[in-house]
């Protein structure tokens, strides 16, 4: 048998998975993350801890599994994308915290950008809109606030990188400072028609090419995990961000085909081929995950506030003991008696792009129980997917292209009947789930074993994805467009003064 370690560094939990050439689960090992919160607002992660903890679950999953380093053909990574980290090279010590993703702290960088009209420049180049979303003006925000870190990163001492960059840095022992095109998409630094670092956009931010890494197609060599963590070297052969490596996992290889993954946040991309295309909608356009020196790009639509609203729910509410309780607790309910649930904790992402809003809840009576709120925490992820999918029907009827006929699942939540088949209700066109959910970790995998030659070409890939389950739309369309401009209505609400 063959096998391929998929390391997956999400945003809630780190994970490692042994899959095999059929890309069947051999042994899975998982630790929680700690969440860091120092102000409203801001997210945090210990990058030491995700370093440990990535490295654990490897062990872990290899023991569970049975194999020795020398099992196993490659590994891939996957990860959680804008996140932030800054090091020394000398020491390998973050000089701060992760700024994560979700974070929000730079936005008052991003105003001054727009204030700049950098918008245009930005999206030409880039694909992405000036939000605090992005990592480039998390790295500003270390380099203006860390004492000495700018000084640090003009000598060269120093390496920015998102989650990949980092886990690569320590597997290889700082041999390997290195990243892939579909992360780099994300810093809002990098030229997606050049696929280089664009001097410009260094420049706008103040930041020292010195601190950047080398960038490669993620499906490409990329050092090898040293003996002294696994037992042997293991060649690293495949990198991308969580989306396009879920994508990339759902075998969506072609323009048109999209997926969307249910996780901490909630994240739809559809595949546009080599094109590259400006949203009109209020999506922001990204590299897909790359097996050559071939560009390829997708459309994307971000969520910030999915599972997470379930989180919520859990720690912060006490609703439910634990997350899978939500849909039983949902279920108890026949709908949301009316309530409306608008989960911008930290704003609102696509096709919104509200970095004011917050969180609302709207229709509440004195009927309303934990049940009903806990069925429009479920709903809001399908209303904000179905918004997504909205803009992104309306970008790709603009270019020319077929409106979306299905879309493919995949994530934590994707397993939740209910929100499924809500979710198709509200699009309208069948949501089809595979047979294997864990695409994101799968889309790593794929890419180290066509690197590393486990797999021909993607036809092979395609020959392995199938349906677990279908779930058709049963809403009457003009029920479903009632619910959206009932929801719509509610963002307008978290979105006032």
């Amino acid at each position: 048998m063959t096998y391929i370690l998929a390391l997956d560094q999400g945003t809630s939990s780190t994970r490692s998975i042994v899959f095999d050439k059929q890309g069947n689960i051999a042994a899975l090992a998982q630790r929680e993350l700690t969440q860091i919160y120092p102000q409203p607002g801001w997210v945090e992660h210990d990058p030491m801890e995700i370093w440990r903890a990535q490295l654990d679950t490897a062990k872990e999953a290899l023991a569970k599994a049975g194999l020795a380093a020398g099992d196993i053909k490659a590994i891939g990574i996957t990860n959680q994308r804008e996140t932030t980290v800054v090091w020394n090279r000398r020491t390998g010590r973050p000089v701060y915290n992760a700024i994560v993703w979700q974070d929000r702290r730079a936005e008052p960088a991003c105003a001054e950008l727009r204030n700049r009209g950098m918008e245009g420049v930005i999206q030409d180049k880039t694909g992405l809109r000036i939000d605090a979303y992005f990592s480039g003006t998390k790295l500003k925000w270390i380099l203006d606030n860390v004492a000495g870190a700018r000084g640090q990163a003009i000598k060269g001492e120093l390496a920015f990188g998102t989650v990949d960059s980092w886990l690569i840095w320590q597997l290889t022992k700082g041999r390997e400072h290195l990243s892939d095109v579909s992360n780099a998409s994300r810093t809002m630094l990098f030229n997606v028609h050049t696929n280089e670092w664009d001097s410009e956009l260094l420049q706008m931010l103040d930041v020292s090419l010195a601190l950047m890494p080398r960038v490669l197609p993620s499906g490409a060599e990329f050092g090898a995990a040293d003996a002294e963590y696994l037992g042997a070297p293991i060649p690293i052969c495949g990198v991308a961000g969580d989306q396009q490596s879920a994508l990339f996992g759902q075998a969506c290889f072609s323009a048109g085909m999209a997926k969307n993954t249910y996780g901490t946040g909630c994240f739809m991309l559809m595949h546009t081929g080599t094109k590259f295309e400006v949203s009109q909608n209020g999506l922001v356009t990204t590299s897909a995950a790359q097996t050559s020196a071939q560009t390829e790009y997708a459309l994307e639509g971000s969520v910030f506030v999915a599972g997470a609203v379930v989180q919520w729910l859990r720690d912060g509410l006490g609703a439910i003991r634990q997350s899978t309780d939500i849909e039983a607790l949902a279920e108890s309910v026949p709908d949301s008696g009316g309530i409306m649930l608008v989960p911008a904790f930290t704003g609102l992402g696509a096709p919104y792009w509200k970095p004011e809003a917050r969180g609302a809840i709207t229709g509440l009576t004195r009927g309303s129980t934990m049940a009903h709120i806990a069925r429009a925490a479920l709903e809001s992820i399908a209303y904000q997917s179905a918004a997504l999918l909205q803009a992104m029907s309306r970008d790709a009827v603009a270019a020319g292209a077929p409106p979306l006929t299905e879309l493919r699942v995949d994530g934590g939540a994707s397993v939740n009947n209910l929100l499924m088949q809500f979710q198709a209700d509200l699009l309208g066109i069948p949501v089809l789930r595979p047979a294997m959910v864990e695409t994101t970790a799968l889309g790593a995998a794929y890419l180290a074993g066509l690197t590393s030659g486990v797999y021909k070409d993607k036809q092979e890939l395609t020959s392995l994805w199938q349906v677990e389950r279908t779930f058709t739309p049963s809403l009457p369309a003009d029920q479903s467009r009632a619910l959206m401009e009932k929801w719509e209505h509610a963002v307008r609400q978290a979105c006032a003064e």
